[in-house]
């Protein structure tokens, strides 16, 4: 089984919270709405949500990067019943050349 790497940069964790914050921030409008008798409905209140979700943007974007650990490129596996280290066919060939009409 293969150890994946995870980048531990500032830019990185703050991404990785964007998920936790989500859901966080709907739990806590959610309760406002029972607290308050219904006065703060959701449908009123979820604007908070795209300013939480832009702030943890901003926030990843001007953290530092340093220590940054890109994922390595995907390997493509060959297709099955193929060897490793043939010549790819060419161009297909017509029954007709290459003259032209």
């Amino acid at each position: 089984m293969s150890e994946k790497v995870r980048c531990h940069c500032q830019s990185c964790m703050m991404r990785a919270l964007t998920g936790p914050a989500i859901v966080i921030t709907i739990g806590v409008l959610l309760l406002l709405h029972q607290v308050h008798g219904g006065n703060l409905d959701f449908g009123n209140t979820w604007p908070v949500i795209l300013v939480v979700v832009g702030f943890l943007y901003l926030a990843s974007s001007m953290a530092s990067q340093e220590g940054h650990i890109e994922p390595p490129p995907p390997v493509a596996a060959a297709p099955p019943g193929s060897s490793v280290g043939t010549v790819p066919p060419g161009p297909p060939q017509t029954p007709y050349g290459n003259s032209g009409q």
